[in-house]
């Protein structure tokens, strides 16, 4: 991570927020604490796909909450990066392309990400070796 005092601060910031987004989303997925709104059109018809399949929302709520426990603690926050990463872009694309009115949350925690991604880009530097 960068030295400076103040992005250590934001990417802490970061991380407890992108954390804190994804145990609680992650954990309604279980428990069911928070309504979700109904999807009509073609995002109701991708939601509708993936949820027949009968395996995609659990195992993505299960990778939900392992991302934010891994980035609230502090221990391998380059693993909860990792696997937030295509998470993030897929909810980012999501509101993009089907249901526009989630747009900003969907670039927050996708930039958010990204920042993450950055701010501790030297625990990356061994997948981007060239043999």
């Amino acid at each position: 991570m960068e030295n400076s005092k103040g992005m250590r601060i934001a990417a802490t910031v970061v991380r407890y927020l992108l954390g804190l987004i994804f145990l609680v989303f992650g954990l309604n997925g279980f428990l069911g604490f928070l309504p979700m709104p109904e999807m009509s059109g073609a995002a109701g018809a991708f939601m509708g796909g993936l949820a027949g399949s009968g395996y995609f929302f659990p195992m993505l709520k299960v990778f939900e909450i392992l991302a934010a426990v891994l980035l609230l603690t502090g221990m391998y926050i380059g693993l909860g990066i990792a696997i937030l990463g295509p998470i993030t872009l897929n909810i980012f694309m999501f509101h993009a392309m089907l249901a526009q009115d989630g747009i900003p949350m969907g670039a927050v925690v996708f930039l958010g990400t990204i920042f993450l991604a950055w701010a501790h880009k030297d625990k990356f530097s061994g997948i981007f070796t060239k043999k």
